[in-house]
């Protein structure tokens, strides 16, 4: 790895390129310090049991880790050294506001996937950037599409650092020697088709119909619409999940459900939906709520909840049209009239 492009030279071109430019170089790169040293404690087999602790539930009544609380700590020591607006965190029960003549804020997730620790799943850290707005209180309630910058760590058997900055996505791998990230691949695209989709199986009998639709399409394989087969994937783990499509394509599932508490999605629009939705289109796919695209949609609070369908942009599509057309649900999901069924040749 030792001639690739490092983090910081790439930031260092990237920080002459605007006027905010400067602030997001400096965040970035202090999320990226932060990140180092949160894989170091992933990574710290003497505090394995200590990590899967719980302590409690965070400010929106997530089972809290003591991991999220250390990852949080971190990298808001971090980014604490840095002129910045207003700063969120899935930790925070409000918006911390800092320095009201800064140009920009970041929203975190400290450690997505927390739940994954005790069984050495891959866990990471989401960032999204924003401009900072004239009126501080609105910080976190602006449109995804005002994003200057977003991006999201891997804890796994790499150290990753996926980042958008506005101009397509960059994927930097940590050199341990080093102690740097170095650029791995330039450009990431995701492609429009894919044949691997991602979704909890288990909780089908809660889906709305467009949603079982499109699942019984894609297994039904190359007797179906779709007219190849598909391969499943659930992890548990957005961040695992997103370099996956980022590195081979396919489709993730969070819809809404039936579920008390499930009724507008689980994942945060903020500081989940919102960088991932930024860094899936930056590479050419698509994400949505089935509905709405995701990068339209402006959060009314902080831990605000929502659907998240996100990826190769084809399949994408075809979930919109399952949302937004009931008789083409009922056409699919009528066994009459499916692909092989009785008044097909």
């Amino acid at each position: 790895m030792t001639g690739q492009l490092r983090l910081d030279d790439h930031l260092q071109r990237y920080s002459e390129t605007a006027p905010h430019a400067l602030a997001v170089a400096a965040a970035v790169d202090a999320i990226a310090a932060a990140a180092i040293e949160i894989a170091d404690l992933v990574a710290t087999g003497d505090l394995a049991d200590a990590s899967g602790l719980t302590t409690g539930r965070n400010s929106d009544g997530d089972i809290q880790r003591d991991l999220d609380v250390q990852a949080d700590a971190i990298l808001r020591r971090c980014l604490g050294k840095l002129p910045i607006a207003a700063l969120a965190s899935e930790e925070m029960r409000e918006p911390q506001i800092g320095d009201r003549a800064a140009k920009i804020c970041v929203a975190i997730d400290p450690l997505d996937g927390s739940s994954n620790i005790d069984i050495n799943m891959t866990v990471g850290t989401i960032f999204s950037i924003l401009p900072a707005p004239d009126d501080l209180a609105l910080a976190f309630h602006q449109r995804g599409s005002v994003q200057l910058a977003a991006g999201f760590v891997t804890y796994g058997p790499q150290t990753s650092l996926v980042l958008t900055l506005g101009d397509g996505v960059d994927i930097f791998t940590l050199d341990r020697k080093s102690g740097c990230f170095r650029l791995a691949r330039s450009g990431a695209q995701i492609a429009e088709a894919c044949e691997e989709f991602a979704i909890n199986a288990s909780n089908r009998r809660h889906w709305e119909s467009p949603v079982r639709a499109f699942v019984d399409e894609c297994l039904a394989g190359v007797e179906g619409p779709a007219n190849h087969n598909f391969n499943m994937r659930w992890v548990g783990s957005l961040v695992a999940e997103a370099y996956r499509i980022l590195t081979r394509g396919g489709v993730f599932l969070y819809p809404s459900d039936a579920r008390p508490g499930y009724g507008d999605g689980r994942l945060r629009l903020v500081y989940e939906a919102h960088p991932m939705a930024y860094i899936i289109e930056q590479a050419g796919g698509s994400a949505t709520t089935g509905r709405d695209r995701i990068l339209d949609l402006s959060a009314q609070s902080l831990h605000q909840r929502v659907p998240l369908i996100m990826g190769s942009s084809n399949e994408v599509r075809r979930v919109e049209e399952l949302h937004c057309d009931p008789l083409l649900v009922a056409s699919v999901s009528a066994p009459l009239f499916a692909r092989r069924g009785f008044f097909r040749l």
